[in-house]
């Protein structure tokens, strides 16, 4: 039995909770492959230096080594001290010259800002060798993660991950021991790390246990797994016990904050069960993702939203003629590597659904095309993608006319429609100020109420 097993941020983030994650590690049977990701606030830091047009490298330096010597010496003493002391003075010898390096590099950010998890490994190791564990940490690079793409937004060579990680981290299974890896990056074909995103050491381990092909991989964060909606605007929701890769993989990339999107693709292409489960209620079953799973009654698993995005829509006489003006715009559009939502067209106009943040260059863009091109943009700004998955909505017939009979109850505008694209899921705009309770009336009727499992 060889488990991949991620910890988060906040499981990593204090004296308490590592020594927790080490018991966890230490009581679950068969050989143990950990991922890590920055202890808990250390990457926000890290990126706030990085961005910073007048950074102050020794004060960076001092903070950062001294929010993870108080939970070092917390946690050791003695020889273990002195051990883990020489190994931290090294990263820390390495972390400067990154610091220090050339901000104009494209990749610098990625340098710096995954930083935090080459420290935290590295204590949670030793905690394991505190314990009489036999522990590696070993960075990315060591273990032979590979990423392409472009600067903090990456993605995973799976085929040489898979090479390199069966060669240099399975002997240190082989030998009895727990490998503690870096999550977070990956090194690119310049030999720079290269960051997966926010929230990226998820798939980090779903990028291990692929190439280890796993027996499972666990997720584990400080929630209690998948919900039925979001905790924080929905109070009644219900744990999902189990969902296939297509659900969950829609929830996480449509606003459920439980995994990182990309998580689940590595592991469906071997079919590695992933388990989320709480660090702080290791008790509780937490969610299974795997590719079967029974049956589920009523109309909706969850409903998610993903929140301040704006719709953006371009006029061109038959555009719907012109695929090749279609594929000139959106190529403009990925120039900046914007993520697009959702796509809705009609015989003139073409409409795009995004972050609000990413507006602004967005429109910079389409202004770069000729005049003849289009005609007329127009935005619509502060919208929510409201996401519902359930079992084979596209084979249920009325699920539209349920769904959307609910939303004109509460009173919302749809602003733009996505069906069709996954059989597990619908998903529609509307306005920011309408989606909690727009969520909150999808919930109670096809979730909790009688048209729903209770």
């Amino acid at each position: 039995m060889l488990t991949v097993m991620k910890f988060g941020g906040t499981s990593v983030g204090s004296p308490e909770s590592l020594k927790s994650v080490a018991e966890i590690i230490v009581s679950t049977e068969g050989q143990k492959v950990v991922v890590v990701s920055a202890m808990s606030g250390v990457t926000n830091f890290l990126v706030e230096a990085a961005d910073s047009d007048k950074i102050d490298c020794k004060q960076v330096i001092e903070t950062f080594s001294r929010k993870h010597l108080a939970v070092a010496e917390a946690l050791f003493d003695g020889e273990q001290m002195k051990a883990f002391l020489e190994e931290f003075d090294a990263r820390i010898v390495s972390f400067e010259k990154t610091l220090r390096g050339d901000r104009k590099d494209p990749f610098y950010k990625d340098a710096v800002t995954s930083s935090g998890e080459r420290f935290s490994s590295l204590i949670l190791s030793h905690v394991l060798k505190s314990m009489g564990q036999k522990s590696v940490a070993l960075t990315s690079a060591a273990a032979g993660i590979h990423s392409d793409g472009v600067p903090l937004n990456g993605f995973a060579d799976l085929k040489r991950t898979d090479a390199d990680i069966n060669m240099k981290v399975r002997p240190i299974l082989e030998q009895g021991a727990i490998p503690i890896i870096t999550g977070f990056y990956g090194m690119n074909d310049l030999g720079k790390p290269l960051t997966f995103g926010r929230g990226g050491s998820d798939y980090s381990g779903a990028v291990v246990a692929n190439a280890l092909t796993a027996d499972e991989l666990q997720i584990w964060t400080d929630v209690d797994g998948f919900m039925s909606a979001d905790p924080r605007i929905v109070p009644d929701t219900i744990r999902i016990d189990e969902m296939n890769y297509g659900e969950a993989a829609e929830l996480a990339y449509f606003g459920a904050k439980v995994l990182h999107p990309r998580t689940i693709e590595p592991a469906r292409q071997r079919h590695i069960p992933v388990r989320v489960k709480n660090t702080f209620k290791p008790e509780n079953p937490g969610t299974l993702i795997h590719h079967l799973r029974g049956p589920k009654n009523g109309l909706l698993m969850s409903v998610a939203a993903k929140t301040d995005l704006s719709i953006i829509t371009i006029s061109s006489a038959e555009i719907a003629y012109r695929p090749a003006m279609v594929a000139r715009i959106i190529e403009k559009i990925a120039e900046k590597n914007v993520i697009i939502y959702s796509i809705s067209t009609s015989l003139s106009t073409v409409a795009f659904l995004l972050h609000n943040n990413d507006v602004q260059h967005t429109l910079n863009q389409l202004n770069s095309l000729a005049d003849t091109d289009i005609e007329k943009i127009n935005v619509k700004s502060d919208v929510a993608l409201v996401c519902c998955v359930g079992d084979d909505l596209l084979d249920k017939c009325g699920v539209s006319g349920d769904i959307f009979g609910a939303v004109k109850e509460v009173g919302t505008n749809v602003e733009m429609i996505s069906e069709g694209a996954s059989d597990s899921s619908l998903n529609f705009v509307v306005p920011m100020e309408t989606v909690v309770s727009t969520v909150r009336a999808l919930h109670a009727k096809f979730v909790r109420g009688k048209n729903g499992r209770l």
